[in-house]
């Protein structure tokens, strides 16, 4: 469990949402720290973004209870709430301008004039956006209109923050920039932050802890490494990353070292414990060698009948030369440290070789 949580600034229990004979939301149980950056993850259809809406009070449930800092807020409008909410298109008003944009929320709280405008100032300097007060939302980029967005919900001073997929209309190399800055800002602002995401590395970078959610329950809630290392079911370990299954046990990709059978080697980085082949093993074909930029993945047919994918870091072989190991006969090492079992998953079978001392 997360460590730092002396309070819950979210208490969900037993929530449930109905649309006719559509449970979106079945039964989700839910404690969410005070200053934590929380995700929800899952697929379309898993009921995340539902979750996100009855927190807000867009949505009421159908039964169960939602708490904000001890509080029962459950048949509350929004505005009687203390979140805001970051949409995926921001919803900024295109005739208004950034400041104006940004002291909107005070506006409708009938802040004073000057006492706006001084904390919607300090709001777009917390997102490093101070001069682009006068700017209109068209005349920003897709990174800094978003930013707009997080000064507007930061300058209420909420409790909770909340962010319904907000990177997901950015190209990958603004996203993963955006990532540092959200939570650079979170950290910053000290607010609760409960980020709706289906990109399972972007939970795993930006989280403190994440619930992954299918089919509207809760599969499992953990720290990034306790989610991805150790996933409690098969799903979470199908979803979250990519898992190999080897006879009865599962190992993920950047796990397994590939030696060539004819005693050639495909270059690799040392490894600290069990050396290239690792302390378990089992034989192979290299059906396919596919070239991802930093890394190029080794299918590999075992002779057992099950397919695996190996991780390798491009440091020395080239691409072309990693083609030629296509067809080749391999031997898949990995430790047995490194291997986990799941709820669901078939019974083992088989045990994997050791390998020879």
């Amino acid at each position: 469990m997360f460590s730092f949580m002396p309070a819950s600034a979210v208490r969900i229990r037993d929530l449930r949402k109905t649309f006719g004979a559509v449970e979106a939301v079945a039964g989700v149980d839910l404690d969410i720290g005070d200053g934590e950056f929380f995700s929800m993850l899952g697929p379309s259809g898993s009921g995340k973004t539902t979750v996100l809406r009855l927190i807000a009070g867009f949505e009421r449930p159908t039964s169960g209870t939602v708490e904000l800092a001890g509080r029962d807020v459950t048949g509350l409008a929004p505005f009687d709430r203390d979140v805001n909410t970051v949409f995926q298109d921001y919803a900024l008003f295109p005739h208004l301008d950034v400041l104006r944009n940004v002291e909107y929320g005070l506006k409708v709280r009938r802040v004073p004039k000057a006492k706006r405008r001084e904390r919607a100032l300090e709001a777009l300097r917390s997102v490093r956006l101070e001069g682009f007060g006068a700017r209109r939302p068209a005349e920003l980029s897709g990174g800094q209109r978003q930013r707009v967005a997080l000064a507007r919900a930061l300058v209420n001073e909420p409790k909770v923050l909340l962010l319904d997929e907000p990177l997901g209309a950015l190209d990958l190399k603004l996203r993963e920039e955006m990532q540092v800055e959200l939570k650079t800002i979170q950290r910053r602002a000290g607010i609760t932050f409960v980020f709706v995401t289906h990109d399972q590395e972007e939970a795993l970078t930006l989280s403190d802890r994440i619930a992954v959610l299918d089919g509207g329950r809760v599969q499992q809630v953990g720290t990034p490494a306790e989610v991805y290392e150790h996933p409690a079911t098969e799903f979470v370990a199908g979803f979250v990353g990519t898992t190999n299954r080897i006879g009865g046990v599962c190992v993920r990709p950047e796990k397994l070292r590939v030696r060539i059978l004819d005693g050639g080697a495909v270059p690799e980085e040392p490894t600290e414990t069990g050396g290239p082949a690792g302390d378990r093993h089992a034989e192979g074909t290299v059906a396919e060698v596919v070239y991802a930029g930093a890394v190029t993945r080794f299918v590999v047919d075992l002779d057992a009948g099950d397919r695996v994918v190996a991780l390798r870091q491009n440091l020395a072989e080239s691409p072309a030369e990693a083609n030629r190991h296509r067809g080749a006969r391999v031997r898949v090492g990995w430790d047995a440290a490194h291997e986990f079992q799941v709820a669901g998953a078939a019974p083992s079978t088989e045990t994997p070789a050791k390998t020879p001392n």
